[in-house]
């Protein structure tokens, strides 16, 4: 009795549970696919679940059946007849799971060549080089000449081919309405393909444990129409040819005084030791998870290890709040879509 009791306390925490699990972030779910790759990965699970369906209700069927047709009524020592050795039932029961993988393994099959086929379509295929990094993404687009951190432009209707790569340890590399994952190694090249249905923000995430802030280490997908994309490609190589008659003479001149232009490029002048900042001011997270305000970029500037550990990016706590106030202020300039 006891422990029917202990088992009913744990029953609403059991069911809250079980409701938690729908709860989730728009377009971070294999389970509403906006691409063809998520849609065959989406149709796959259907299909398997209701192979297994199908299997279960026969066997309890079949169980059941049994139960009640071959009970011992009282008084009967008889024994039903013995069927060992049947060949018909012998066929069935070997045909039968025969038949059932083969409706699993074919479409398997045919589609796997489907999703490793990263030959490029049409002449304006886009090629993405991607770099996993502890604990951030760099998106090189190398035919048009430029780079992008955390979030990585694609347009729609296209398929776009993905070229992975990992700067430190294993990463992994996943979108989950638009595709499966797949790892970045160190010293290793995979690729992927990638298509989205229509304009829209698709979540990505690291899904191999690569450090203390794995969980943090976000990126977003942003699919926009043809003409858009181009758009912004151009906002990307015409930042290059001179960035700085657009910005904030004071906050750029903090930028290269504290030595940040070492670690960030803006529009390929600097480095890439960190993500990119060419486009920064039109993110909506800060370091891939905190929303995009004053407040937090100042946190994260004067104290990034405290909001994410083991990340490179030193400390400027001695930052005055002038000087502080013009680095956001140049920051938060850094748009290529006015």
């Amino acid at each position: 009795m006891r422990n029917w009791k202990n088992a009913l306390r744990l029953l609403p925490l059991s069911l809250l549970v079980f409701f938690m699990t729908g709860c989730g972030e728009a377009n971070l779910t294999a389970l509403d696919p906006k691409g063809p790759q998520a849609q065959w990965i989406y149709d796959k699970m259907l299909l398997s679940l209701f192979v297994m369906i199908f299997v279960a209700a026969f066997v309890f069927a079949v169980f059941f059946i049994i139960l009640i047709k071959f009970r011992r009524k009282p008084g009967d020592d008889t024994y039903p007849k013995q069927v060992h050795g049947s060949t018909t039932l012998e066929i069935i029961w070997t045909a039968i799971p025969i038949l059932l993988l083969a409706i699993l393994a074919v479409p398997t099959i045919t589609g796997s060549f489907m999703l490793a086929d990263t030959e490029p379509e049409g002449d304006h295929t886009v090629h993405i080089k991607v770099t996993g990094h502890q604990f951030w993404w760099q998106f090189d687009y190398e035919d048009e000449g430029f780079t992008a951190g955390q979030d990585v432009y694609i347009p729609t209707g296209e398929k776009v081919i993905f070229e992975l790569h990992a700067s430190d340890v294993i990463h992994s590399f996943w979108v989950p309405a638009l595709a499966g994952k797949v790892d970045n190694v160190p010293g290793i090249t995979n690729h992927l393909w990638l298509e989205a249905d229509e304009p829209g923000i698709y979540k990505g995430k690291c899904t191999e444990l690569c450090g203390p802030e794995h969980a943090l280490m976000d990126f977003k997908v942003i699919a926009l129409d043809r003409p858009d994309y181009d758009a912004w490609v151009e906002g990307m190589q015409a930042k290059a040819e001179d960035s700085s008659e657009v910005l904030a003479r004071q906050g750029y001149e903090v930028f290269e005084n504290q030595g940040c232009i070492g670690c960030h490029a803006i529009s390929g002048a600097g480095s890439d030791l960190g993500p990119t900042l060419t486009n920064f001011g039109e993110r909506t997270v800060v370091a891939g998870y905190l929303e995009y305000n004053d407040e937090n970029l100042e946190a994260w500037i004067r104290d990034p290890e405290s909001l994410k550990q083991g990340n490179n990016m030193p400390a400027y706590p001695d930052l005055s709040d002038e000087d502080m106030a013009a680095l956001i202020a140049f920051l938060k300039s850094l748009k290529v879509n006015e």
